[in-house]
């Protein structure tokens, strides 16, 4: 038995969709944003349970699936943990290829926190590179009030 299909060429139409959205950040999250606009500042989650400090914060722990407890300061400065480099360009992103962004692990957390690097030389960017972040002038409650992590 045939099917209707077995005499359809195949046709792909190659398009973009864009989708805006607005969503709400909730209590942790919009804790964590504020602190980064009003005052420059990380800050964490400590796990009642495991004692692991989560950033970016969230309301239960990821490790042993306890609600976190008390909020903690972080520092601005940390240790890249892994990165990439990008050499296409989306569009969307604040900076022009090559970049690159990378897991940064803040002193005083257990959890890395995904941003850019900037002011840095692409090829002395390694696992364990030394880095602080850079604020916005403006800022407005976002991740990218941290315009990017450089070396120290």
């Amino acid at each position: 038995m045939s099917n209707v299909w077995d005499d359809v060429e195949p046709r792909v139409y190659e398009s973009r969709i864009k989708v805006p959205y607005t969503w709400q950040a909730g209590e942790t999250a919009s804790n964590f944003l504020l602190s980064l606009k009003n005052d420059k500042k990380f800050v964490g989650k400590k796990c009642d349970k495991c004692a692991k400090v989560l950033v970016p914060p969230r309301k239960s722990c990821p490790y042993c699936f306890a609600e976190t407890g008390d909020w903690q300061d972080v520092s601005d400065e940390g240790v890249v943990e892994t990165f990439t480099i990008v050499r296409r360009d989306t569009g969307i992103m604040p900076m022009k290829p090559p970049y690159a962004y990378a897991v940064i692990k803040l002193d005083g957390a257990d959890t890395g926190l995904v941003h850019l690097l900037g002011e840095v030389d692409l090829g002395e960017v390694r696992a364990g590179l030394r880095v602080k972040a850079v604020f916005d002038e403006e800022r407005t409650g976002k991740l990218l009030d941290v315009k990017y992590f450089k070396p120290v």
